[in-house]
């Protein structure tokens, strides 16, 4: 379809546009839908009891053990607007991820004139995966900085698409200005920004690589070869010239720098009284602090002792993307293999976004500190370009079969694409809304596998009229001999132990404390409503706790039960 077309950019009314909204809003409903559903799991409690204890203290600063700093900022504004609740605090990456595929028309132009942009075809596609892949369906209901990194990385390369595809004569800035945007916010959301951009410099030697190697298209349509003699000069010209075109005349390049600058401070300046100080200490702080503590805790602090095996991790991330999203690999492999191979004309949009995933299969085993499902996010999402390119050719193919009114082409690709609509299907229903169970790769072991609701109802309910401490912790599992301040990480083994419920005794606004052992129990005056202790010390505590009614959760998928005793 023709740009050009009625129903065109250039129309009243663009199909591809509406196609792409509607994809959209169906994405927004299935991420936000329900979104409460699931107990927090113990990374998002992390975050929902730091960012409220962020809100009783006035105080907020960056560090790396926590993640990046977009989370706690927004959900900040998010609790003090409309309260805190398990839906309230993922709804800003659920909007994010519902969103995402409106970033499909950054990469959309005409299949025949365009050397970086998708067809109208293959970018409805690309709207359609994003909203409908099961691994960033799953994680955009998840109170982690993995989507919007990757939702962010993609409005990066999608903006510098729009700059090296523009009229020579013209310099679109305001896409320069979104992609410094979206790189301040990809920066905030998670330290994983550094495993893209070292994807992205890998991504951009192989496509510089793979044109030197396949040659140019001719005006035919057809690739020239491509030999030796020269190649090493035409490559350098060539990339001086995209870093000319990214970087655009000196005004523009200062203003896309001083929004980039403005993002960063704005996320990563610490918080005192509520706001930002602006004073030199804070600007420090947001730009040469937060690189030395990040330095300090990613690098040097995984040099004493936080290596681990390469092979498990890769492994593990391999399993874990066949098994959630073997539908976006298969399309994604035929959608380069086509570009790279075929006799038609190559697009550097489908390479680099296919050597983008394919780094990001070992950069990300090797960066992570724990090998886990949500690393799928970082290659699924890349995954997506030359996956929609896949889905183009089997749209062209069946275009063709319908002009020679070929009747057995036709069957195959509505077989074709009804075998791959229906895998989808049953991806997202087995995975994204599947059962928290082991069986299900997208879930992590720190998953609860029991509705905490309950929990949470008991805690209201007891310490409604309480005086005094609302819930205790009983047993070494959860109380140190000096229990640190936990409004902040690094916090103790213990407290972590307590996950994801500090998160929901904090929501409710109860008083906490804690005791190591039947001695110190006995030695309180008044036991408190609420005692939350190991499954294991069930029977020592009946005995000392009459009245009360005990019932039994499970805190992660195996491995972490316990008993709370509620007083009746």
């Amino acid at each position: 379809m023709s740009a050009a077309a009625s129903d065109g950019p250039g129309s009243w009314i663009d199909r591809v546009v509406v196609a792409v909204v509607a994809l959209s809003v169906v994405a927004l409903a299935g991420r936000v839908v329900g979104l409460g559903a699931r107990p927090f799991h113990w990374d998002e409690a992390r975050v929902g009891y730091w960012t409220l204890r962020s809100l009783d203290t006035g105080s907020l600063a960056y560090r790396p053990v926590a993640g990046g700093p977009l989370l706690y900022v927004v959900d900040r504004l998010v609790f003090g607007a409309v309260g805190a609740t398990d839906a309230t605090a993922r709804a800003a990456v659920a909007v994010v991820g519902g969103l995402s595929p409106l970033l499909a028309l950054l990469f959309r132009g005409v299949d025949s004139d365009s050397g970086y942009r998708l067809g109208d075809a293959e970018t409805v596609a690309l709207a359609a995966l994003l909203a409908a892949s099961p691994v960033l369906l799953y994680y955009a209901r998840f109170l982690r900085g993995d989507v919007p990194l990757a939702v962010f990385g993609l409005v990066v390369v999608g903006c510098g698409v729009r700059l090296l595809d523009a009229p020579e004569d013209a310099d679109p800035a305001g896409y320069r200005y979104l992609g410094a945007a979206a790189l301040g916010l990809a920066v905030a959301a998670s330290g994983f920004v550094v495993g893209y951009i070292l994807c992205w410099l890998a991504a951009a030697g192989l496509t510089v690589d793979q044109r030197r190697l396949v040659g140019e298209q001719s005006s035919s349509g057809s690739r020239t070869e491509s030999g030796n003699v020269g190649e090493g000069g035409v490559a350098r010209e060539r990339i001086g010239s995209v870093l000319v075109r990214l970087r655009g005349p000196p005004r523009a390049a200062m203003g896309a720098l001083a929004v980039f600058l403005s993002v960063h401070l704005y996320f990563y300046a610490p918080r005192t009284d509520g706001g930002i100080s602006p004073t030199l200490g804070a600007v420090e702080a947001a730009f040469v602090g937060a690189a030395r503590t990040f330095y300090g805790v990613r690098v040097v602090g995984r040099r004493q002792g936080g290596e681990h095996e390469l092979l498990p991790y890769l492994s593990a991330h391999a399993e874990t993307l066949l098994a959630a999203s073997a539908v976006v690999v298969a399309l994604a492999a035929v959608g380069f293999a086509a570009d790279r191979y075929s006799r038609g004309p190559t697009r550097p949009v489908v390479a680099f976004h296919a050597y983008w995933a394919g780094a990001s299969l070992l950069v990300f085993p090797v960066i992570t500190e724990e090998s886990a499902a949500w690393l799928t996010v970082h290659t699924v999402a890349p995954a997506l370009v030359p996956a929609a390119a896949g889905v183009g050719l089997l749209v062209r193919y069946a275009a063709r079969a319908l002009d020679r009114d070929d009747a057995v082409g036709v069957a195959v690709a509505g077989l074709l694409a009804l075998a791959l609509v229906g895998g989808l299907g049953v991806a997202v229903a087995d995975t994204a809304y599947g059962p928290t169970t082991p069986e299900n790769p997208l879930v992590h072991h720190a998953q609860p596998a029991d509705d905490l609701d309950p929990v949470l109802a008991d805690v209201a309910a007891a310490s409604d009229g309480n005086e005094g401490v609302d819930v205790l912790f009983y047993g070494r599992t959860f109380v140190t001999e000096a229990d640190a301040d936990t409004g902040r990480p690094p916090v103790s083994d213990a407290w972590g132990n307590r996950l994801p419920l500090s998160w929901y005794v904090e929501r409710a606004g109860t008083e906490t404390a804690g005791v190591r052992d039947p001695g110190e129990l006995s030695a309180l005056d008044t036991v408190p409503p609420v005692v939350i202790a190991p499954s294991d010390r069930r029977a020592t505590l009946a005995e000392r706790l009459p009245g009360y009614e005990s019932s039994t959760y499970r805190l992660s998928l195996w491995n972490r039960e316990v008993v709370v005793f509620v007083r009746r």
